[in-house]
């Protein structure tokens, strides 16, 4: 016997409503934690040959009189001869010289130093060309799956993409993982791939409503308890293969990209679940207005 989803759609309602109004108050408790791309800051990458100490990476710095945040340095490149120092400021050229000297005569195994600064300015306007791009990828959504199906399909789906997003910039917030450019690829990745999932389950909708005759709210939701069981198989078996691949690029991608695939998981799952519980039953909600307006004109 299949689960009946749409039916018990006010629990899934509830539980979203729940996670989304912790994700609210853990984002405005705790804040974002922005990456250099979004503040104005420094990006060290060290190369040596052989492997390194954190620590010693952290004692030079403190030679040269730079002072490091918590969880600044990370290990990258093949057995892990590469550094990766984040900080929330800008370097000028003297400093950049003084810690040039000091890796130089401290490491046997230093290669060379590449610094990528940001300004303030840079920041900020990278900042806001981060926001448009989501504004300007939702809204293009809307507007295919309006002319597609209709409007009452995009608000749905849009609402189930918002809804991806917060749970991740949630976490985010939660875990203090640091926000930067990759995290917003990862973000406008995650849309790309819930509203396809979602798409394939509206699409089954539409065709099942072909020749349907919805005599009550009942047969409505059944319908599209058909369409999503239809459709389950497929769903699970996209995002199961899609979270394998982004578990391996976890596990073994190296530091760089840890937050950009560390997001891609938690959307991944998230996407999945308001694809199957959210979208679909939100799309219930607001046909089963329109059909009760019908009953009544008949």
């Amino acid at each position: 016997m299949r689960f009946d989803i749409v039916r018990r759609r006010k629990w899934f309602f509830l539980l979203s409503g729940a996670i989304t109004v912790a994700g609210l108050i853990v984002t405005l408790v705790f804040g974002l934690n922005l990456g250099t791309d979004f503040k104005a800051g420094s990006r060290v990458q060290v190369q040596f040959t052989q492997t390194f100490h954190t620590s010693a990476i952290a004692g030079a710095f403190a030679k040269a009189n730079l002072p490091l945040g918590a969880s600044a340095i990370t290990t990258a490149g093949t057995q892990n001869s590469m550094a990766v120092i984040r900080l929330g400021y800008e370097l000028n050229a003297q400093q950049e010289n003084t810690l040039n000297h000091i890796l130089k005569s401290s490491f046997p195994g230093y290669v060379g130093t590449q610094y990528d600064s940001v300004s303030p300015i840079i920041a900020q306007e990278q900042s806001q060309t981060a926001v448009w791009a989501i504004v300007f990828a939702s809204i293009g959504i809307v507007v295919y799956v309006a002319l597609r199906f209709e409007y009452r399909f995009a608000i749905a789906g849009i609402i189930a993409l918002l809804h991806d997003a917060f749970i991740v910039i949630s976490v985010f917030a939660l875990l203090r993982i640091p926000v930067d450019l990759p995290f917003i690829a990862a973000v406008l990745t995650i849309v790309g791939y819930s509203i396809n999932d979602t798409i394939v389950i509206f699409d089954r909708i539409r065709e099942n409503l072909k020749g349907a005759k919805l005599k009550s709210l009942a047969d409505l939701e059944q319908l599209v308890d058909h369409s999503l069981w239809q459709t389950m198989t497929r769903s699970i078996n996209t995002v199961l293969t899609v979270l394998f691949a982004a578990i391996m690029l976890y596990f073994f991608g190296g530091d760089p990209i840890h937050n950009f695939c560390f997001a891609l998981l938690v959307g991944l799952i998230s996407g999945a679940y308001s694809s199957i519980f959210i979208a679909s039953p939100i799309w219930v909600v607001w046909r089963s207005r329109s059909l009760r307006r019908e009953q009544k004109a008949a």
